[in-house]
């Protein structure tokens, strides 16, 4: 047996790999993936004939490397998902049509098919009618400034 490994150090470090990457199939921590691409790495270095003095120091640096350097970017990005915004804060960027002339000091919007109070982001004046686009909420009141257009949005 070990005669065959000796002569076939290729095919033995290929099955190695095949039953890390399994196995890492069961555990999802990545850590396995990592030692079986480095033995992935020796088996080519064996395919092209190199003894086992080589193989095995290539082993444990490919796998090293790739645990301390390629591992914490993709478990970061596996984990770091698209932040939600939930509640009030998903409304803001969102059009809202004027029910009542807003300024600086008040006013009410219809925003996400609600009245909602509201107050004119600079010293601008809004009519009845007329589209805005909500910067922030502040409380229950919507922060407004001008949308560039007065007529009604379908997000509205």
């Amino acid at each position: 047996m070990i005669d065959w490994i000796r002569d076939h150090a290729w095919a033995t470090w290929l099955g190695i790999a095949v039953v890390l990457a399994v196995v890492e199939m069961l555990s999802l921590d990545l850590v396995l993936l990592m030692f079986a691409l480095g033995a992935l790495a020796a088996a080519a270095a064996a395919g092209l004939g190199a003894p086992i003095w080589v193989t095995l120091p290539l082993f444990a640096v490919v796998s090293v490397a790739l645990l301390a350097l390629v591992r914490p970017s993709i478990v970061a990005k596996l984990h770091d998902g698209p932040t939600l915004q939930t509640g009030h804060a998903n409304l803001v960027g969102t059009a809202a049509v004027v029910v009542e002339p807003v300024d600086r000091r008040g006013g009410r919007v219809q925003l996400a098919g609600e009245l909602w109070s509201a107050r004119a982001l600079t010293d601008a004046a809004f009519d009845t009618g007329t589209e805005v686009l909500v910067t922030q909420i502040d409380g229950a009141t919507a922060v407004v400034t001008s949308s560039g257009t007065s007529s009604l949005s379908k997000e509205i």
